[in-house]
């Protein structure tokens, strides 16, 4: 499998849209490193079309802005679904509140080809959560960075805190995949450190006829099946409250692995290149509820990391 094919997926969130940032660090590696494992052929349910809506307007007759017109998942808990139950669904609300404007979704499944199929062909204005650093958007200072986790029964789990950590040698890794779109980092790190052998592979989008495809690997840690897994942290923080045993979360070390693959990201909204009015009235709906913003993060138990750059 090729690099380019393997930094196509960054996990979670809308970073599977967002791969550019990460194959510019990925295309570096020295040719010299153990190939990554074989590619994993998952069966990931009917063909996603398109929900054949008509797209509303975002302005009215006078040409002024009516409508937050929002790019987003059906089915992508913890961020968002139609049913309004996400974390993005519910900033989306508060954005447009303070900004006078009525919400409307633009619906399609986040992973590659996500930002093509939504923000780009008009159908909508602004996707609530992407890396900071794409190249596919003009992006909003970052709202939060999260990073991926161990995720491990406290009852009887291992205390693991590196991807060094030779305690990964003996035990069965769960390890999120997505089939032909290329390996995600955890793979990869464990492919390098020679234990394809202990991957147990989940897939990210599972069967989309089904709520929550990305929980079966957080039900994996809760049973037993896998003793631990790597998983990027909105998806553990949330699922794990929703288990019926306590599980815990250790960030993943190295924050960049061998200098070049980060397990940490950035997020941000994303309008639009070009549309710097727009994403500035966005940014200031953001900084007018900071506050709030960290609240609504942490009720959804997701793990953040400190940075001076989102201005906490």
């Amino acid at each position: 499998m090729s690099s380019n094919r393997t930094c196509a997926w960054l996990g979670g969130v809308a970073l599977a849209a967002t791969a550019s940032y990460a194959c510019l660090t990925f295309a570096q590696r020295s040719a010299a490193a153990q190939p990554p494992p074989a590619p994993h052929v998952l069966q990931l349910g009917p063909p996603t079309q398109p929900v054949n809506e008509p797209v509303p307007s975002a302005t009215d007759a006078s040409g002024r802005r009516t409508l937050m017109r929002v790019c987003a998942d059906p089915n992508n808990l913890p961020f968002s679904n139609r049913g309004g139950e996400g974390f993005e669904n519910e900033l989306a609300t508060l954005i447009a509140k303070d900004l006078g404007l009525a919400v409307a979704y633009s619906w399609w499944p986040q992973r590659r080809g996500f930002v093509r199929n939504t923000l780009k062909l008009g159908n909508c204005d602004v996707v609530m959560g992407i890396a900071a650093e794409s190249e596919l958007v003009l992006a909003t200072k970052p709202y939060y960075r999260s990073t991926y986790v161990f995720l491990t029964r406290r009852d009887a789990g291992p205390r693991v805190r590196s991807l060094d950590d030779t305690a990964l040698r003996h035990l069965k890794i769960g390890v999120p995949l997505t089939g032909g779109e290329g390996n995600p980092p955890p793979a990869q790190s464990l492919a390098d450190r020679g234990l394809t052998s202990r991957i147990e592979g989940y897939p990210l989008y599972g069967d989309y006829t089904k709520p929550n495809p990305p929980s079966a690997l957080v039900d994996a840690v809760a049973s037993g099946k896998v003793d631990v897994a790597i998983v990027w942290g909105p998806f553990a923080g949330y699922f794990a409250s929703r288990e019926g045993v306590p599980l815990r979360m250790t960030p993943v070390t190295p924050a960049i692995d061998r200098g070049i693959l980060p397990y940490e990201y950035s997020i941000s909204l994303g309008v639009r290149r070009g549309e710097t009015a727009w994403r500035d009235r966005l940014q200031g709906a953001l900084d007018r509820h900071r506050a709030e913003v960290a609240r609504l993060l942490r009720a959804y138990g997701v793990p953040t990391v400190e940075t001076d750059d989102e201005g906490r």
